[in-house]
């Protein structure tokens, strides 16, 4: 009897630890109370696409401030995208994107890009940072930092850059590249391996925008898969 009870307190303890909210200022608190003003989260969008820049942001929030609804980028529709993403450039301190191209990609590796487009993005803030709060990465900067694994889930710095960038990559994406190259579907697809990007690669070829770099790996894959 006693250890069925333990069982149905146990379930219970689970139970609420899985239904209480995620805590998204625990890191900007902790490194607050070490004396940091500055904290940026940093993040970036793109890198799995055949087409187009890769895009970071950095994004320095006021201190103790709550954005209701900021979550990881991927986990939100783009209406509610769109309208964070006015809240947070509203609200912020300093927010800065940077875009690294494919031809760069190509030359360096997306990896390597990704964390340019990281550098490029703190640099560019005006206000410097005196702590960055990174998507499981590390950028090329002398500032103090923390690589925190799923950090678009668990930081709400990270979460608001990850936005932030998103929605400046998705814009490039339905406006000037589209009307560059309207006939790809960069609107639709946003530059990722769908059917349709697969089908209009193969009729009309890439575009000086493509990564070749990743069009040869997607053809290593189509001939093994086909």
């Amino acid at each position: 009897m006693a250890l069925a009870a333990r069982r149905r307190k146990d379930s219970m303890d689970t139970e609420e630890i899985e239904q209480s909210p995620r805590d998204l200022l625990k890191y900007e608190r902790e490194y607050i109370e070490r004396d940091y003003r500055y904290i940026a989260g940093v993040d970036e969008v793109g890198r799995g696409c055949l087409f187009g820049d890769v895009v970071a942001a950095a994004v320095i929030l006021p201190e103790g401030l709550v954005l209701e609804g900021v979550d990881d980028s991927k986990k939100l529709s783009a209406k509610k995208r769109d309208l964070l993403y006015d809240v947070i450039m509203e609200q912020a301190l300093a927010v800065s994107v940077g875009y690294v191209d494919a031809r760069t990609i190509d030359e360096i590796n997306i990896k390597q890009a990704a964390r340019l487009a990281m550098k490029k993005a703190v640099l560019g803030l005006t206000i410097a940072a005196d702590f960055l709060l990174v998507d499981a990465e590390h950028v090329d900067v002398p500032v103090p930092q923390l690589a925190i694994i799923k950090g678009d889930a668990n930081s709400q710095s990270i979460a608001a850059a990850s936005i932030v960038a998103k929605v400046s990559r998705d814009r490039l994406c339905e406006g000037e590249w589209e009307a560059k190259y309207p006939e790809y579907g960069i609107a639709i697809h946003k530059g990722y391996a769908t059917k349709l990007h697969r089908e209009q690669l193969a009729a009309l070829g890439p575009t000086p925008m493509h990564r070749r770099s990743f069009l040869k790996n997607m053809e290593v894959v189509q001939q093994t898969l086909f």
